[in-house]
């Protein structure tokens, strides 16, 4: 079905709590009919796909047209003596549909658990955290090319993932995701490779998938507020990724090595953007509605009222400081609209 809408107000659908408007409102659970309907549009049109608004910032007070994809269903589409492939509904949420696959043991995206979001959010930006990234388990994903209204299937590949971005990210509003397709293992093997998740479980004599699942939940419910208590949109900048010479210049400035380094390549290193902010003096740091949230300087919060202009030229703010104190520019995770 689908179901057509004038000027919707879109601040329940946005995590960060910002106001903004959409001229159409377009929600569809029929990949058919959705795909007619964006035949039937007049050519040239721009279109912002929303899924569930946990990792968009509206910026501008009104968009032309928002649709909205709700395609439910979560099914097996095949298995082996080793792995089982899923096919879930873009609008699944993501972590209703990781604690379906941790209550059959289907292992691989556990340690995604408690990520806000729909399933069809997750290739788009590449979700990862405590050591884990969607693109690890997606298998494909199906979509509508925007320019003809035909359904079109990317595989691994051609989704070109890359660290929190994906082909779909780079493309912005050409392709809408309408369901995708995962490889899960039958053979669980904890992924422990993140300090706080192995900490977490340090005293878990058998780790299971569900211990894994509950530590990760435990953990992100410790760090990151409530967006229906604090508007916010999670982690709003990307770790950035440097050289060598930059990586030995914050070696010397931070001698005692407080600053949290990860080799990437021969190279390049990744280095947590949360700590640049905190050295440039950030956290705990109000802007009137707009501030750092006091457990987690990635996480910019809506204390209430911000518009989304407001956030934005608080991270702007953010950006100019790193850059002018370190030399690094910081980057957003978070989709500005």
């Amino acid at each position: 079905m689908i179901n057509i809408r004038q000027e919707v107000s879109l601040l329940p659908y946005n995590t960060f709590g910002v106001p903004a408007t959409a001229s159409v409102f377009v929600e569809s659970d029929d990949v058919a009919e959705l795909s007619d309907y964006v035949r039937s549009l007049s050519a040239p049109f721009t279109a912002i796909i929303l899924g569930g608004g946990s990792n968009v910032l509206f910026v501008s007070g009104r968009c032309d047209l928002v649709i909205h994809p709700v395609m439910k269903g979560i099914e097996v589409i095949d298995e082996s003596d080793g792995y089982v492939w899923v096919r879930a509904g873009a609008g699944e949420v993501w972590d209703d549909f990781v604690s379906w696959c941790v209550a059959r043991n289907y292992a691989g995206v556990e340690n995604l658990s408690h990520i806000p979001g729909t399933v069809g959010a997750c290739p788009v930006q590449n979700i990862g955290a405590y050591g884990a990234e969607a693109k690890e388990t997606i298998e494909t994903a199906e979509a509508i090319d925007m320019a003809t209204g035909q359904t079109v299937i990317f595989n691994n590949q051609q989704c070109r993932f890359d660290y929190r971005d994906s082909f779909f990210k780079r493309e912005k509003g050409k392709y809408l995701i309408t369901a995708v397709q995962f490889r899960l293992s039958k053979r669980f093997e904890p992924n422990l490779r993140y300090a706080d998740l192995k900490l977490e479980l340090s005293r878990t004599v058998h780790v299971t998938m569900e211990s894994v699942r509950q530590a990760v939940i435990n953990i992100r419910s410790r760090k990151l507020p409530d967006p229906a208590v604090m508007g916010n949109a999670g982690s709003f900048f990307k770790n950035p990724t440097i050289n060598n010479a930059k990586s030995e210049e914050i070696r010397q400035y931070d001698k005692e090595r407080q600053a949290l380094l990860y080799p990437v390549s021969q190279g390049l290193w990744k280095i947590s953007a949360a700590w640049l902010i905190r050295e440039c003096g950030w956290k705990d740091i109000p802007a009137g509605n707009v501030g750092i949230h006091k457990r987690q300087p990635l996480v910019i919060v809506n204390y209430g009222g911000a518009t989304g202009k407001e956030v934005l030229d608080f991270a702007r703010k953010i950006i100019a400081s790193v850059k002018d104190k370190f030399g690094i520019e910081l980057e957003p995770e978070v989709n500005l609209v």
